[in-house]
């Protein structure tokens, strides 16, 4: 088998090809937004690598499969290339992190206020990717107004579902590591 090459020097220039071979400037809105898919993803490998076994470990990474389903969405100009089975987000996705969502929050205290960032390693690893994903969402929408083009409804649904799952696992990770909540103190005393 070859070996693949690594670097091909067509990118020096400032450019990068799309699924497809169309070549757009590095700093084009779609590749702003699978970049920032990318990076959420990165952010995922981490907290799984802090996470015991078990369902919602699991979840993770079925979910970092689906960001490169959804990379792969987003590095295709459907103007100009056929969009692959594989780059589809299906109504199944969002209703798997859906029903997660619902059995996590089912089985934690109610909350009290807002809810600061922070308590244990994994729970503060895993608002830092709920704060990513809700910057994937921003520039996921922010291609659609600048590019006119019109993304996927369940694409966006599912990095929406995402960012609250991880906020309710933010919660439960908290809670099986017992540190507090840290609620925000609206007087700032």
């Amino acid at each position: 088998m070859k070996k693949s090459m690594i670097y091909t020097r067509t990118g020096d220039n400032g450019t990068t090809s799309l699924v497809g071979g169309i070549r757009v400037s590095k700093t084009h809105a779609r590749l702003e937004a699978y970049g920032t898919v990318d990076e959420l993803n990165s952010f995922l490998g981490m907290l799984i690598s802090l996470m015991e076994d078990g369902d919602d470990r699991s979840l993770l990474q079925y979910v970092q499969h689906k960001l490169f389903s959804v990379g792969s969405y987003l590095a295709t100009d459907q103007t100009q290339t056929d969009l692959k089975m594989e780059s589809r987000i299906s109504d199944e996705t969002v209703e798997r992190l859906e029903k997660a969502i619902d059995l996590l929050d089912g089985s934690l205290p109610p909350l009290q206020a807002f809810v600061l960032p922070g308590g244990s390693r994994e729970a503060s690893v895993c608002h830092i990717c709920r704060t990513v994903c809700r910057r994937t969402e921003r520039r996921i929408l922010d291609l659609e107004e600048r590019e006119g083009c019109q993304v996927d409804e369940k694409v966006k649904q599912f990095v929406n579902r995402l960012s609250d799952y991880l906020f309710v696992l933010s919660r439960k990770l908290n809670d099986l590591t017992h540190y507090n909540e840290i609620y925000w103190d609206k007087s700032c005393k």
